[in-house]
């Protein structure tokens, strides 16, 4: 499938959700496989919730991603003289017709069908209506009386078929002008020269009266692959309940890109028992069969270890540029202080998020360290000043602070007092941190360098003289 072409078509109502955003990934890897085409189209007919904001975060969304496109954005919105001319086609050939009837009318029709055990759908009233009075109308769809069901092959879900009976003359113009989505989808999806629509199940429903209209303009109506739901763990669909469902959020929660797309392609795709995957393995290994066809079921904890895992093997250099954000943030200035770069070496390893790396890369730049209560209770007491006073003598003589300096120091410390390694470390990292969780007790003292690291030792003991 070279001269494949994909689509991805979001409606800038709001933020880029996570669904939108793994149907994107899979049009966006599957494209990139098969060396096609990802084409972006934002469909924005519905002029009175599209607002350039949710355009601008869906854009946003999608670089943060990685998930550049081949085509576009194109923009339903310019192409509203070429909607009007299908429809005009459509009413001039008798395969659509004016509806006069009027919301009242309509909704008097569905409760006399519900009434009578009827499936609430229109009745064709004005199907055959030859006069044009100069009243409001919609443009309705003349469903084809020749045939009795539309079949198609999913990629994902199998052959799937649709009694006419079920279906109903579809309105695709409303009384004020502007055509509905299912004939707009059609035009672009046609006009742009897509052959395989990936696109969540949601709307599978919506598939046999698209290709009734693909076969009334004389479009050639491309493939299906509709993609299982995200759920939420109560097996709903997910909302806001179960947690952030906007992609940036999760930037803004200080996840890393590559831990959401690698989670969200394991929503509904797998790939043997393998759970880590860069993009390059997505784009070399992903294909339609592998999609299953239930639905995949968010689990948040899953997502903040795949994201503790980047975090741990990620490259420390775009981990210090993407940390700075969220430092300052929280106030925390870097100007002085030990270098971020090692700052970030030594968090690496404890950090499930950016947020706390941050939280843990404070004691670092704090001046003066602010020590926790319970903390400087118990290891900031009186008896600790010879302790302190010992440290400070032989961490001085370090000519540097290497590990075998460090190990050296602290042996002399705990030969001459008697201790143990934790009993001299762990007071040590309270003077040092204020008493937060912290690296190991070397690696604070190398980051921190051997200036720093002196002068609050040197304040807890003027600490311990009061």
């Amino acid at each position: 499938m070279s001269e494949l072409r994909v689509r991805f078509a979001p409606s800038p109502t709001g933020y880029l959700h996570i669904g939108g955003a793994r149907t994107a990934l899979f049009n966006y890897l599957l494209a990139r496989k098969e060396k096609g085409s990802f084409v972006l189209r934002i469909e924005d007919t519905d002029v009175a919730r599209s607002t350039q904001e949710s355009v601008d975060a869906i854009l946003n969304a999608m670089e943060w991603l990685g998930l550049s496109c081949d085509e576009g954005p194109y923009y339903q919105s310019d192409r509203f003289d070429l909607y009007r001319q299908k429809v005009q086609q459509l009413l001039d050939e008798g395969k659509a017709y004016r509806c006069y009837c009027t919301a009242d009318e309509l909704d008097a029709k569905r409760e006399k069908a519900k009434a009578e055990g009827r499936k609430p759908k229109y009745d064709g009233t004005c199907r055959h209506r030859t006069d044009q009075p100069d009243t409001p109308y919609v443009v309705r769809f003349k469903l084809p009386e020749d045939r009795e069901e539309t079949t198609f092959v999913d990629q994902i879900k199998g052959s799937i078929s649709f009694r006419h009976e079920e279906l109903d003359d579809l309105i695709i113009q409303r009384t004020d002008g502007t055509p509905t989505y299912n004939l707009v989808v059609v035009i672009d999806d046609a006009e742009m020269n897509i052959n395989l629509v990936i696109r969540g199940d949601d709307h599978i429903n919506n598939t046999p009266r698209q290709i009734l209209l693909y076969e009334a303009l004389g479009y050639k109506v491309p493939e299906f692959a509709h993609v299982p739901m995200i759920l939420g763990s109560d097996k709903k669909r997910l909302s806001k309940r179960h947690g952030a469902t906007s992609v940036m959020a999760y930037q803004s929660m200080g996840y890393l890109p590559e831990a959401l797309v690698n989670y969200l392609v394991r929503l509904g795709w797998s790939f043997g028992d393998e759970e880590i995957f860069s993009m390059a393995d997505l784009i070399e290994k992903f294909s339609l069969d592998r999609v299953g066809r239930s639905a995949g079921v968010f689990n948040p904890e899953k997502l903040l270890w795949l994201n503790s895992h980047y975090i741990k093997t990620g490259d420390p250099e775009k981990l210090t540029e993407l940390l700075k954000p969220f430092l300052e943030e929280k106030g925390i200035g870097i100007d002085h202080g030990p270098d971020l770069l090692a700052v970030v070496k030594s968090l690496q390893e404890r950090s499930a998020t950016l947020i706390e790396m941050a939280d843990g890369a404070a004691f670092y730049y704090a001046e003066p360290v602010e020590y926790e209560e319970k903390a400087k209770n118990k290891f900031l007491q009186p008896e600790q000043k010879e302790l302190f006073s010992l440290l400070l003598e032989k961490l001085s003589a370090c000519t540097v602070f290497t590990e075998d300096q460090l190990e050296s120091a602290f042996a002399e410390v705990m030969n001459i007092t008697d201790l143990k390694f934790g009993k001299v470390a762990q007071p040590l990292r309270v003077a040092l941190t204020g008493g937060v969780p912290s690296p190991g007790i070397y690696e604070v003292l190398q980051v921190l360098g051997q200036d720093t690291s002196l002068k609050r030792i040197k304040k807890a003991i003027e600490l311990l003289a009061d």
